[in-house]
């Protein structure tokens, strides 16, 4: 295979993708106005209707835009050897293979991140304050990007620094030395997640005693289900919007309430929807997960290991000298419908889990609390209760809103 032809593949499935992604939201916005469903025709009223449907237009001309622009400076850069330029460059300056890398990265996410910046004001500021969702201050928005920032570079910086390091050292062990760490890497960041990370963005502080942590205990007691870390986060101090998770294992294992869920249920909704996150737990979802994906990230290594080296990648983009990180990169543009093939299957099992998980609940509370409470946090968020299914089986994690119910009342 010559060079420019591997070229023209990247930009085939740059545009590929980009075009499949585009008809299903184009075909999913069509349906934007469609009658609501029997089993969630109570969600909205008129009104209420009315302004979800202008909600997901106006993210969905929104998108639209950010799409074109990232796909034009995308393409860009490899037309015009945007890439190549930055290499070149940063070998002027530099003569250490890691700090080359971790430039080179740092520069494409940086020069990224001041141009989706304007984006994500307007996303903050105009459209969530426009709908009522914003409760972020500009000096919240302003730390909370610096905090990602930092986040990025330590621990962004050192996982793609050791990375490296292990392909100098080992270049034909590369790939198992990789995946031997990030596998333990990501059991880290699943046990102290809520008590390394969460803390950075959101204050964290234990349910009080009252009527709500008397009924979660007693459901936890019925399911023998151990729990001493129940959590209340200040979801509030960003968004409207309602959320609840389950994360860690073991003794680490812990439930986050977030402040709005709680304002916005019944006692009996929030220990159903706790009910829904035991029932992952049960189900044993995370490890599933764990495994999957540490079987998929595996696979990927594998197959980057037998790439690095190959000067065809660096010609493609007419870098002159091969190395990690355009090895990396071009990897990366061509492993993109493996990519999405394996998230249309995890989307698919994860599906699955949220069913399984709503079954226990139905199992083990009242099913009516749990409809009840989906039907709450989807009209608070104005969410699009008539989805194409096209856009459901690429890209959802969760099953549609009536579907759920469907199944809860089976």
């Amino acid at each position: 295979m010559s060079s420019s032809l591997l070229f023209w593949i990247i930009i085939v499935i740059i545009l590929v993708e980009y075009a499949i992604q585009l008809i299903v939201d184009t075909v999913n916005a069509k349906h934007f106005y469609d009658q609501l469903p029997n089993e969630v025709a109570d969600v909205f009223d008129e009104d209420e209707y009315k302004k979800s449907q202008a909600y997901k237009l106006t993210y969905h001309k929104f998108g639209q835009l950010k799409g074109i622009l990232s796909l034009f400076i995308l393409l860009s850069l490899l037309f015009f050897d945007g890439f190549a330029f930055i290499d070149d460059w940063l070998r002027q300056k530099l003569d250490n293979e890691i700090l080359i890398s971790l430039s080179f990265f740092g520069i494409l996410y940086f020069a990224n991140e001041v141009i989706q910046l304007p984006f994500s004001y307007y996303s903050t500021f105009v459209i969530e304050e426009k709908f009522g969702f914003n409760k972020t201050t500009l000096q919240t928005f302003i730390f909370d990007k610096i905090k990602s920032w930092f986040l990025v570079i330590v621990v962004g910086g050192g996982v793609l620094a050791l990375l490296q390091w292990f392909y100098l050292t080992y270049p034909s062990n590369f790939w198992w030395y990789a995946w031997l760490f990030i596998i333990a890497f990501s059991l880290l960041i699943n046990l102290f997640y809520a008590q390394l990370i969460v803390p950075l963005f959101n204050k964290q502080t234990p349910l009080q005693d009252g009527k709500l942590k008397d009924k979660i205990e007693a459901y936890a007691q019925q399911v023998q289900f151990q729990i001493q870390n129940i959590f209340v986060i200040d979801g509030s101090k960003r968004s409207t919007k309602a959320n609840a998770y389950f994360s860690g294992f073991g003794k680490q294992k812990r439930i986050t309430l977030y402040d709005t869920l709680m304002n916005d249920l019944s006692e009996d909704e929030v220990v159903a929807v706790l009910a829904h996150e035991v029932g992952h737990y049960k189900h044993k979802h995370i490890i599933y997960n764990l495994v999957l994906s540490s079987l998929l990230t595996g696979l990927t290594l594998y197959l980057l290991s037998l790439m690095l080296n190959e000067p065809i990648f660096s010609e493609a983009i007419n870098v002159s000298q091969p190395s990690f990180h355009i090895g990396l990169l071009v990897f990366g543009f061509l492993y993109g419908p493996v990519s999405t093939i394996t998230g249309i299957v995890m989307n698919l099992l994860s599906r699955k889990f949220e069913y399984q998980a709503d079954n226990y609940a139905q199992k083990t509370h009242e099913s009516k609390h749990l409809i009840n409470a989906l039907k709450k946090l989807n009209k608070k968020s104005l969410s699009n209760l008539t989805p194409h299914p096209y856009n459901v089986f690429i890209n959802y994690s969760h099953p549609p809103l009536k579907d759920r119910i469907k199944n809860l009342l089976s």
